[in-house]
């Protein structure tokens, strides 16, 4: 059984708790063990604290679950920008899969609770269909050994 964690901000409490239920069940539902939750501040903090968690051996993958909301200057667009490519990059160098979970950036108060719970499972589902993939991939190179 293939291990993930799960990385939330703290920023939007009633909405990350939502996210955060909806992560968990559908981990219980796919057949993933969760190896806890850590919760960072913001969005910044998180390429941070997911290089951490990749670093364990006990975890096979990860979930970043956030909300980048729209402001009153483009902060938040480059914000977005620059965490997205920065959890990228830590999942092509520890070569764990990350499901990205975040709202936005630039969305609206209005958008966010139609989408917690669907993002979150996209989430999990994405890394969850990595997993898969990898031990597919370890599978059939043993057997063309």
């Amino acid at each position: 059984m293939a291990t993930v964690a799960l990385l939330v901000g703290s920023f939007h409490t009633e909405h990350m708790a939502i996210m955060r239920a909806a992560a968990e069940a559908e981990a219980q539902r796919l057949g993933l063990d969760l190896w806890g939750t850590l919760e960072v501040p913001g969005s910044m903090e998180k390429p941070l604290a997911l290089r951490w968690l990749l670093e364990r051996p006990e975890v096979d993958g990860a979930v970043v679950l956030g909300i980048i909301e729209r402001g009153e200057t483009d902060h938040g667009l480059v914000m977005g920008h620059t965490v997205v490519q920065a959890l990228v990059q830590l999942q092509l160098a520890t070569g764990k899969p990350v499901g990205v979970g975040i709202l936005g950036p630039g969305i609206l108060p209005s958008q966010i609770a139609s989408r917690r719970v669907p993002y979150a499972q996209a989430a999990v589902k994405a890394v969850a269909h990595m997993l898969n993939t990898a031990h597919l991939l370890a599978v059939k190179t043993e057997l063309d050994r």
